[in-house]
């Protein structure tokens, strides 16, 4: 009897740990905007301490990690034999389940802060979706999560001086990725399932952006909010047919739009750099009426690759140079501004009333989220990072540029906590 008792403890804790284990299923996680809902994620480690496990990727690549149930997943380029390359892990030790070649091509030429597998794969559970350039033309795939190719689908060319990086978005029985372009340029949906085009929306200004889209919820329906080509834009994810347009504010963008309490946060770009927040409500062209604050503070308070953050009443940015600040999320007022590492790429994430800001050689400064500046931590891990943090499961999944670390206590540590 004590025997049963305990075994039916020990599953009543594991099951209620994986009900409250919120999945991060995408690029900036389960709702596209970088906020977690996770509770004691950790917020203090070093090369040797708090860390679960390491494990080496081959090759190189600034995509970052997605996690569901025990499976992570990540993207990789062996530059030696161009292969481009998706990997399973398990997320509770680490070891590598399977690995594909998902294509052989040409090394495309790029910026210098770009890789051949800079787009963060998609899963529903039971596919992963992943995208790479086989120059000229965009190839999107589609992966059971055992590894098993489903298909295979070319929505045109891309072309681009920087090179390539369209993460899939997923909707409904869809998968979303983003054209723009110096070329013909669209926003195209393709059918989970098959491959198979569902609609195509044309991208006027011919500009390169890597802007996956993001699904909001605004005047009572769902909508696919994009900025880039020299715009933002709203478009019906169901039809791909464009709501609202916003011009400007400048010509290129690299950082997702964040989302708060009604409004969308924009920071960009090239060649001028940008704050705002934008109401998401409104038909047509609504630049002269739905910008509700407008900033202007260059280089050093605006982020041209790392994305926006809301909480609470809170907008937090972290620019490229390092610099970060806290502004009134509905009046754009600038509350702080404070130096952190010394380049950002990666976009921030959050989780529990906290910051996670990651440098590129590896430093993830912890800060408190909200009026006062206030650092929490300062954890090193001395490895080139890129990309974008995942948090899942109680534990923070770091790439760096030839690792991926598992950040928490390991899972039979979480096992003898529950007996």
């Amino acid at each position: 009897m004590t025997t049963r008792l305990t075994c039916l403890a020990l599953f009543c804790a594991l099951s209620t740990a994986s009900i409250r284990a919120e999945e991060w299923p995408g690029w900036r996680g389960p709702r596209g905007d970088g906020t977690s809902a996770e509770k004691n994620i950790p917020v203090r480690w070093s090369q040797s301490e708090n860390i679960a496990w390491k494990t080496p990727i081959p090759g190189k690549g600034h995509s970052s990690p997605i996690v569901w149930g025990d499976r992570i997943f990540v993207t990789s380029c062996i530059e030696e034999t161009g292969e481009r390359v998706l990997l399973c892990l398990d997320r509770r030790d680490g070891k590598v389940c399977w690995q594909r070649v998902v294509l052989t091509a040409k090394l495309e030429k790029l910026h210098r802060l770009n890789s051949r597998a800079s787009s963060t794969p998609a899963t529903d559970g039971r596919h992963v979706y992943v995208s790479f350039l086989d120059a000229p033309r965009m190839e999107v795939f589609c992966y059971d999560v055992d590894g098993k190719k489903v298909w295979q689908h070319s929505p045109g060319e891309f072309h681009s001086v920087h090179g390539f990086c369209s993460p899939p978005t997923l909707y409904k029985d869809m998968v979303i990725l983003n054209g723009d372009q110096d070329a013909v340029a669209w926003i195209v949906a393709l059918d989970k399932a098959t491959g198979e085009e569902r609609w195509r929306a044309d991208r006027p200004n011919r500009t390169r952006s890597y802007c996956p889209p993001l699904l909001v919820e605004a005047a009572g329906k769902k909508q696919l909010v994009l900025s880039g080509s020299k715009c933002v834009a709203s478009y019906d994810p169901d039809t791909g047919k464009q709501i609202w347009i916003i011009d400007g504010p400048t010509e290129q963008y690299v950082a997702s739009l964040g989302y708060h309490e009604g409004l969308l946060f924009l920071t960009a770009g090239f060649p001028t750099f940008h704050l705002m927040g934008i109401r998401r409500d409104g038909l047509g062209n609504v630049t002269d009426t739905h910008v509700v604050w407008h900033n202007k503070p260059g280089e050093r308070g605006a982020a041209y690759v790392p994305s926006p953050i809301a909480w609470g009443d809170y907008l937090f940015v972290v620019s490229d140079l390092g610099f970060a600040s806290c502004l009134e999320a509905k009046t754009g007022k600038r509350i702080w501004f404070e130096r952190l590492g010394n380049h950002h790429s990666a976009s921030p994430v959050s989780a529990q009333g906290r910051l996670y800001f990651l440098s590129d050689d590896g430093v993830m400064y912890v800060l408190k989220a909200g009026p006062t500046f206030e650092v929490l931590s300062k954890n090193e891990l001395r490895e080139e990072c890129y990309a974008l943090p995942a948090v899942s499961h109680g534990q923070i999944f770091v790439r760096t540029l030839h690792s991926l670390h598992c950040i928490g206590p390991a899972i039979h540590a979480q096992s003898k906590a529950a007996k």
